[in-house]
């Protein structure tokens, strides 16, 4: 079995971790001289079906799948699709 030089393992990740903690204390110190505040997040993406269409999930599947309105996902077994996506008045969810 090999010996390590554990002073120096523990030096290295002390070094590790206060090079991180001084990069994110600087990310911080230029947020705030931006004007910027709150956490480090990027730009909100999208979620959901695209305009117009219909998202379903398959738990068994494990996928998501979106259709026209009005469509139900092909009934291969398992037929096991829900509708995630919120239906107006006049698009009422199909029939099963």
């Amino acid at each position: 079995m090999k010996r390590r030089n554990y002073g120096f393992d523990r030096r290295r990740r002390e070094d590790l971790r206060r090079a991180k903690q001084e990069a994110k204390t600087q990310r911080k110190t230029d947020r705030e001289a931006s004007g910027s505040v709150g956490p480090e997040m990027g730009e909100a993406q999208t979620t959901g079906a695209p305009e117009g269409m219909w998202e379903w999930f398959s738990a068994s599947r494990a996928r998501t799948l979106a259709t026209p309105p009005r469509t139900r996902p092909p009934a291969d077994p398992p037929d096991d699709w829900i509708l995630l996506t919120e239906a107006s008045e006049e698009e009422a969810a199909p029939e099963a």
